[in-house]
């Protein structure tokens, strides 16, 4: 029996001060020589090593971050969607199972994008002119895409370049749940540069399900517009058949009084 009171909600921070730290550190073993060279990028001092580091990063990424994000994500939905009790380790290795190799085809192209975005950016900063802002708006816009399509692929059953797709424009058509998710994403790392100890065992759950619950309230609010768009149909749909009705009594009443 849960404990209540404030025993009871020390045990429920407690509950997910696990679940939370499971699921990062299931995500960070996952992503092994990702963060092998993530850490060897950090050390760097020379600008060439730093290079090779990132390149390093970008050609790992889509096969190992990007299959355990997706295997995040899967948990943090079933959060979100209220199964708080569910089992970690089933639910994150089923998600890695599943979605690998749609989130490695994903993978290999939002890399080749934000490679682009940030190599325009690096040429672009020192002049520090209207192009460099737009190259980060777009860097900006292209990371909670990320996000979206991350959320869309463990929630939806669509095809690679429909997810790529739907995240793009629900990330340009809801642009305020968009700067949202951007926001709590950016103060989430932040603190997480502060407090290092985020890193390891909070920092990317904490975006994961921070980033599934603001897509879940998009979808709410287009299935709400999707049933409302539906009950209008089917009144249109009610009222011309009514007329129907109407005009073929008036039919009979006149070829009877013929």
């Amino acid at each position: 029996m849960e404990p209540r009171g404030l025993m009871g909600g020390f045990y429920r921070i407690s509950e997910w001060i696990m679940r939370l730290s499971v699921i990062n550190v299931l995500w960070l073993i996952c992503s092994i020589p990702f963060v092998f060279f993530a850490w060897g990028l950090l050390m760097s001092t020379d600008p060439t090593q730093v290079y090779s580091a990132l390149i390093a990063m970008a050609v790992i990424a889509p096969f190992t971050l990007f299959p355990a994000t997706a295997a995040m994500f899967a948990v943090a939905r079933k959060w979100v969607m209220g199964e708080s009790d569910v089992a970690l380790f089933k639910t994150f290795f089923r998600g890695y199972k599943e979605n690998y190799k749609q989130s490695m085809l994903g993978g290999i192209i939002y890399t080749i994008l934000l490679t682009i975005m940030i190599v325009d950016f690096i040429v672009y900063r020192e002049q520090l002119n209207l192009l460099s802002y737009i190259f980060i708006a777009f860097l900006v816009l292209l990371v909670v895409s990320l996000f979206n399509f991350f959320s869309m692929l463990v929630h939806y059953h669509m095809k690679t370049f429909q997810l790529l797709k739907n995240a793009v424009l629900i990330t340009i058509g809801k642009p305020f749940r968009s700067l949202s998710t951007a926001i709590m994403s950016g103060a989430v790392m932040y603190f997480s540069t502060k407090f290092t100890f985020l890193i390891p065992f909070f920092m990317g759950s904490i975006i994961a399900y921070l980033a599934f619950w603001n897509f879940h309230l998009i979808y709410q609010k287009l299935q709400e517009q999707a049933e409302k768009a539906r009950l209008a149909e089917e009144e249109e749909a009610e009222k011309a058949a009514e007329l129907d009705r109407e005009d073929l009594l008036k039919d009979d009443s006149n070829s009877s009084s013929k």
